[in-house]
């Protein structure tokens, strides 16, 4: 897919999953938003940049490991996440946090930033080109500062992976063309080598995604997840059958009237080279 094409159905789709984001993921996503700030080590006065930061769920728990004498910016290339994690801070009164739409691949911060770490948690799947957003966070880090990824696992691992295939079946071309790439063998730890980064370590983290029926468990992918840009545009009919199918993809984890669908993440923590 054309990478201009793939930016705006990533911008407008998570724009469109905003509203139902937190809500259907953030207890599926916290043993690995948990192990990538575990790795980051964050310590009082620190300055963090959260890249592809949704509604701000990874970026308010550094704002408080940091402290008041730290500083956090959240990026996202969707204005309606950005625009949520603003009103979270205001409304809690979150002062050493701020948020701001900018492209991963095109970090509108000057070289001499000088972050001390540089966070990314499920969100390198869906950048067009990583290895180039990989660059610009080695570009605003200070010298040995660290950088910690996370992204989706195997896909053979991943029990929801499914959706894809089925949503693409409906479309003109792919929603999500690599979604797995990173989370293959070492692919996500030689990125990182290969942008020239240092003391690369490559976690794998198994879990289990929980969901009490089976409308939440397709809300959560379909409504706000990855293909929401699609499934806004399907009709009535469209949405039956896509439902129908994934619904029969997951059937084999299907436990009582819920579901337990395996998944698997992978967490890369580096450093940036010192002087």
């Amino acid at each position: 897919m054309e990478p201009r094409t793939q930016r705006r159905i990533q911008r407008y789709g998570w724009d469109l999953a905003s509203s139902d984001y937190e809500a259907l993921w953030q207890s599926q996503l916290a043993c690995a938003q948990a192990e990538l700030l575990r790795r980051a080590a964050l310590a009082p006065g620190e300055h963090v940049l959260d890249v592809a930061c949704g509604t701000g769920l990874v970026a308010f728990a550094a704002a408080e490991a940091v402290g008041p004498g730290g500083q956090v910016l959240g990026v996202d290339l969707a204005e309606r996440m950005v625009e949520a994690a603003g009103r979270r801070a205001r409304a809690q009164a979150v002062s050493n946090i701020r948020f701001a739409r900018m492209d991963a691949e095109r970090l509108e911060l000057s070289d001499d930033a000088g972050f001390d770490a540089a966070l990314c948690a499920l969100g390198l799947m869906y950048v067009p080109e990583p290895e180039q957003a990989v660059r610009e966070m080695r570009r605003v880090l200070r010298p040995g500062g660290r950088m910690v990824l996370a992204v989706w696992g195997e896909r053979s691992r991943c029990g929801w992976a499914p959706v894809f295939p089925i949503v693409d079946a409906e479309v003109a071309s792919d929603v999500c063309p690599l979604f797995f790439r990173l989370g293959q063998g070492d692919a996500l730890a030689r990125l990182c080598a290969q942008a020239g980064f240092a003391s690369v370590e490559a976690h794998r983290i198994v879990t289990t995604l929980d969901y009490a029926d089976a409308e939440q468990a397709c809300d959560a992918v379909f409504v706000g997840g990855p293909v929401a840009l699609a499934w806004a545009h399907f009709p009535g009919e469209t949405r039956a059958r896509v439902r129908a199918r994934y619904v029969e993809a997951i059937a084999p984890w299907r436990d009582g009237a819920g579901y337990r669908i395996p998944g698997e993440f992978v967490v890369v923590a580096a450093r940036a080279p010192g002087r």
